[in-house]
Protein backbone atom coordinates (compact mmCIF):
# COMPACT_ATOMS: atom_id res chain seq x y z
CA UNK A 1 0.00 0.00 0.00
CA UNK A 2 1.46 3.08 -0.54
CA UNK A 3 1.90 5.92 1.68
CA UNK A 4 0.23 9.23 1.85
CA UNK A 5 2.04 11.95 2.57
CA UNK A 6 1.20 14.89 4.44
CA UNK A 7 2.64 18.42 4.22
CA UNK A 8 2.73 20.91 7.06
CA UNK A 9 0.51 23.34 6.14
CA UNK A 10 1.14 26.48 8.33
CA UNK A 11 -2.11 28.57 9.10
CA UNK A 12 -0.19 31.92 9.16
CA UNK A 13 1.12 34.11 6.96
CA UNK A 14 4.62 33.95 5.99
CA UNK A 15 7.51 36.86 6.31
CA UNK A 16 7.45 37.78 2.83
CA UNK A 17 3.58 37.74 2.38
CA UNK A 18 3.40 39.91 5.37
CA UNK A 19 6.19 42.19 4.03
CA UNK A 20 3.85 42.56 1.07
CA UNK A 21 0.81 43.35 2.33
CA UNK A 22 2.31 46.15 4.45
CA UNK A 23 4.20 47.60 1.42
CA UNK A 24 0.82 48.03 -0.12
CA UNK A 25 -0.56 49.57 2.91
CA UNK A 26 2.06 52.27 2.95
CA UNK A 27 1.90 53.29 -0.82
CA UNK A 28 -2.05 53.56 -0.05
CA UNK A 29 -1.92 55.50 2.32
CA UNK A 30 1.16 58.10 1.58
CA UNK A 31 -0.58 58.26 -2.02
CA UNK A 32 -4.09 58.96 -0.75
CA UNK A 33 -2.90 61.53 2.12
CA UNK A 34 -0.68 63.18 0.06
CA UNK A 35 -0.43 66.73 0.73
CA UNK A 36 -2.99 66.56 3.70
CA UNK A 37 -1.63 68.29 6.84
CA UNK A 38 -3.18 67.00 9.57
CA UNK A 39 -3.92 69.35 12.89
CA UNK A 40 -3.64 72.20 10.78
CA UNK A 41 -7.19 73.91 10.14
CA UNK A 42 -8.34 76.58 7.41
CA UNK A 43 -9.09 79.62 8.76
CA UNK A 44 -12.98 80.27 8.49
CA UNK A 45 -14.33 82.95 6.49
CA UNK A 46 -14.01 86.47 8.17
CA UNK A 47 -18.07 87.11 8.97
CA UNK A 48 -19.90 89.63 11.52
CA UNK A 49 -20.34 86.88 13.95
CA UNK A 50 -16.65 85.65 14.12
CA UNK A 51 -15.29 88.83 13.29
CA UNK A 52 -13.41 89.63 16.61
CA UNK A 53 -12.43 85.72 17.46
CA UNK A 54 -10.84 85.12 13.73
CA UNK A 55 -8.40 88.67 14.50
CA UNK A 56 -7.19 87.77 17.26
CA UNK A 57 -6.49 84.03 16.71
CA UNK A 58 -4.79 85.47 12.90
CA UNK A 59 -0.78 85.60 12.66
CA UNK A 60 -1.43 89.54 12.12
CA UNK A 61 -2.56 90.35 15.87
CA UNK A 62 -0.49 90.83 18.57
CA UNK A 63 -2.45 92.26 21.61
CA UNK A 64 -4.09 95.16 19.74
CA UNK A 65 -4.60 96.62 15.90
CA UNK A 66 -6.68 98.06 13.93
CA UNK A 67 -8.92 95.84 10.79
CA UNK A 68 -9.92 98.56 8.00
CA UNK A 69 -11.70 97.29 4.89
CA UNK A 70 -12.72 98.65 1.65
CA UNK A 71 -13.91 97.66 -1.53
CA UNK A 72 -17.35 96.83 0.12
CA UNK A 73 -15.84 95.10 2.60
CA UNK A 74 -14.25 92.07 -0.11
CA UNK A 75 -11.15 93.45 0.76
CA UNK A 76 -9.62 94.04 4.25
CA UNK A 77 -6.47 95.23 6.05
CA UNK A 78 -5.12 94.74 9.05
CA UNK A 79 -2.12 96.63 11.18
CA UNK A 80 -0.86 95.52 14.98
CA UNK A 81 -0.20 99.31 16.13
CA UNK A 82 -0.23 103.01 14.85
CA UNK A 83 3.30 103.26 13.50
CA UNK A 84 2.74 99.78 11.53
CA UNK A 85 1.36 99.73 7.90
CA UNK A 86 -1.34 97.93 6.81
CA UNK A 87 -0.77 94.67 5.64
CA UNK A 88 -3.52 92.58 3.67
CA UNK A 89 -5.61 90.23 5.91
CA UNK A 90 -5.01 86.96 3.35
CA UNK A 91 -8.09 84.52 4.85
CA UNK A 92 -11.34 84.57 3.51
CA UNK A 93 -13.54 87.27 4.16
CA UNK A 94 -17.44 87.33 3.85
CA UNK A 95 -18.27 90.61 4.66
CA UNK A 96 -19.77 92.00 1.63
CA UNK A 97 -21.67 94.84 1.60
CA UNK A 98 -21.71 95.74 5.31
CA UNK A 99 -22.59 98.72 6.86
CA UNK A 100 -21.19 99.68 10.10
CA UNK A 101 -23.55 101.90 12.66
CA UNK A 102 -23.16 102.95 15.59
CA UNK A 103 -24.94 105.03 18.53
CA UNK A 104 -24.80 109.26 18.68
CA UNK A 105 -24.88 111.05 21.75
CA UNK A 106 -28.76 111.06 21.75
CA UNK A 107 -28.76 106.89 21.72
CA UNK A 108 -29.85 107.73 17.78
CA UNK A 109 -28.34 104.85 15.23
CA UNK A 110 -26.07 106.43 13.31
CA UNK A 111 -24.24 104.88 10.18
CA UNK A 112 -20.80 105.67 10.22
CA UNK A 113 -18.72 107.09 7.33
CA UNK A 114 -15.24 106.40 7.65
CA UNK A 115 -14.00 107.92 4.33
CA UNK A 116 -11.33 106.83 1.92
CA UNK A 117 -8.53 104.37 1.74
CA UNK A 118 -6.12 103.05 -1.13
CA UNK A 119 -8.38 105.80 -3.27
CA UNK A 120 -11.65 103.48 -1.83
CA UNK A 121 -14.39 103.80 0.62
CA UNK A 122 -13.71 102.10 3.25
CA UNK A 123 -16.72 100.25 5.07
CA UNK A 124 -15.37 98.93 8.49
CA UNK A 125 -12.97 99.85 10.70
CA UNK A 126 -12.36 97.97 13.86
CA UNK A 127 -9.96 98.86 17.18
CA UNK A 128 -9.11 95.85 19.09
CA UNK A 129 -6.74 96.85 22.74
CA UNK A 130 -5.05 95.53 25.06
CA UNK A 131 -7.72 94.94 27.33
CA UNK A 132 -9.68 92.81 25.44
CA UNK A 133 -12.17 95.94 24.19
CA UNK A 134 -12.78 96.20 20.66
CA UNK A 135 -15.00 98.50 18.95
CA UNK A 136 -18.49 98.43 19.67
CA UNK A 137 -20.40 98.08 16.45
CA UNK A 138 -23.67 97.28 14.83
CA UNK A 139 -23.00 95.99 11.36
CA UNK A 140 -25.90 95.29 8.62
CA UNK A 141 -25.81 93.15 5.78
CA UNK A 142 -28.47 91.56 3.51
CA UNK A 143 -28.36 88.51 6.01
CA UNK A 144 -29.63 90.46 9.12
CA UNK A 145 -28.04 93.12 11.81
CA UNK A 146 -25.44 91.95 14.32
CA UNK A 147 -24.33 93.54 17.46
CA UNK A 148 -20.36 93.18 18.50
CA UNK A 149 -20.03 94.05 21.95
CA UNK A 150 -16.86 96.12 23.36
CA UNK A 151 -16.41 93.73 26.06
CA UNK A 152 -18.64 91.13 26.97
CA UNK A 153 -20.72 88.64 25.18
CA UNK A 154 -20.68 87.41 22.19
CA UNK A 155 -21.86 88.71 18.87
CA UNK A 156 -25.62 88.44 18.48
CA UNK A 157 -27.73 88.23 15.25
CA UNK A 158 -30.99 90.41 15.10
CA UNK A 159 -33.10 90.93 12.08
CA UNK A 160 -32.89 94.79 12.06
CA UNK A 161 -30.37 97.48 13.29
CA UNK A 162 -33.22 98.83 15.22
CA UNK A 163 -33.37 95.69 17.11
CA UNK A 164 -29.87 95.10 17.70
CA UNK A 165 -29.88 99.08 18.81
CA UNK A 166 -32.17 98.11 21.48
CA UNK A 167 -29.84 94.86 22.60
CA UNK A 168 -27.31 97.52 22.71
CA UNK A 169 -29.26 99.89 24.84
CA UNK A 170 -30.31 96.97 27.51
CA UNK A 171 -26.77 95.79 27.73
CA UNK A 172 -25.39 99.29 28.62
CA UNK A 173 -27.99 100.41 31.05
CA UNK A 174 -27.04 96.88 32.93
CA UNK A 175 -23.40 97.45 33.13
CA UNK A 176 -24.15 100.80 34.45
CA UNK A 177 -26.48 99.76 37.24
CA UNK A 178 -23.90 99.93 40.13
CA UNK A 179 -25.73 97.81 42.12
CA UNK A 180 -25.91 94.91 39.60
CA UNK A 181 -22.73 93.90 39.70
CA UNK A 182 -21.83 93.90 43.70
Amino acid sequence: MPTIQRYNTSKGFSLLELLIVILIISMVYFLGFEGVEIGEQKPKALTPLNLKSNIRSSELFRGEGTLLCIDECRACYFRPDLSSPFEAYTSPIDLTNIQAYTLDSYDALTRVEYGRYQDQEICLVMDFFKNGSSTQLILKNEEGSYFLPAFFGDPQRFSTPEEAKEYWLRNTTLASDSGAFY
